[in-house]
């Protein structure tokens, strides 16, 4: 008996090692990000939850709100180079940081697009996880409007940007969110969204960014990825939102206010609530500002703010 409760002592002390820190925050620019909707998500947490699961991290915005003091947190990202950015971070963030400014300091049009080559040269295959992760750092802070864009052979196309003296990586930040990692001890997967949620439990909160369904014919964003997100993705992550609730997990989606969305969400287990959303990264100006989302959620008693 001593001894576990030496043992639960202990397990609560590495626990309260960790307080929250706002410096932890998003590393990247990134389109669809949520910081703007951080207030009204966190009305739809439930008060409890005994896991953590955000399967489309992306630059997690929500994640570093939350930073759940939780014994199990996954994130996860189908993009290769998104989450070898996070595992660097974790494992090696000095040397990160140096080649980051290594970069800042070179910036130029010219330096940024022989970078954003290497992935069209041999050998791109054979760097480091430091070498690659400050790369897409500094291309994501030095490139137009700060968009994560791939072509279909997953390479890095978006122009420059030519902004005055950018700060291609944080040292408080990243430091923060290295810590933050390594202290919560967070699982970082690159997979299915499906996948990586196989093993939540009755309790468990699992949040959903998926790539947004279009509102429009023109309006798709999905090169982030060279993997589609369509109508079948979005029907299968409909289909494991419905298995999760069967297994007592509390489930949030964010979405497009698309009728295809409302339409698949519409049966009595969800809540659809709108909100608008500032967004400030698209490559057409007109389409930036105010425009309206969806958050759906299985119906369980919400966190009151």
């Amino acid at each position: 008996m001593q001894e576990q409760s030496v043992a639960r002592s202990s397990e609560r002390q590495k626990r309260k090692a960790y307080s929250y820190n706002p410096l932890a925050q998003p590393f990247l620019k990134w389109a669809g990000g949520k910081r703007q909707l951080i207030p009204i998500i966190k009305k739809y947490i439930p008060r409890k939850y005994t896991q953590y699961y955000e399967p489309f991290v992306g630059a997690g915005a929500v994640l570093f709100s939350l930073q759940p003091a939780k014994k199990s947190i996954v994130i996860n990202d189908t993009n290769s180079e998104l989450i070898n950015c996070y595992k660097t971070i974790r494992d090696n963030p000095e040397d990160l940081l140096n080649l980051c400014k290594q970069h800042e300091s070179n910036n130029s049009k010219e330096y940024y697009y022989r970078l954003r080559g290497r992935d069209r040269q041999p050998g791109f295959e054979k760097l480091s996880s430091v070498e690659r992760a400050a790369r897409i750092i500094y291309l994501n802070k030095t490139c137009f409007n700060g968009l994560f864009r791939v072509n279909s052979q997953g390479q890095f196309n978006v122009p420059y940007g030519d902004y005055a003296n950018p700060v291609v990586a944080d040292p408080a930040v990243i430091k923060a969110v290295s810590t933050f990692l390594n202290q919560r001890s967070v699982t970082i997967d690159r997979g299915d969204f499906e996948d990586s949620v196989s093993k939540a439990k009755k309790g468990a909160f699992v949040y959903f960014d998926p790539p947004y369904h279009p509102i429009s014919d023109t309006s798709s964003f999905t090169g982030y990825s060279i993997n589609g997100f369509g109508e079948i993705e979005q029907k299968r992550l409909k289909s494991v939102c419905d298995e999760l609730s069967d297994r007592g997990c509390h489930v949030l989606v964010s979405n497009s206010n698309a009728p295809f969305i409302r339409e698949l969400y519409g049966d009595s287990r969800y809540e659809i609530v709108e909100v608008r959303a500032s967004r400030s990264i698209n490559s057409v100006g007109s389409k930036r500002g105010k425009i309206g989302e969806l958050l759906i959620y299985n119906k369980y008693e919400c966190k009151a703010f």
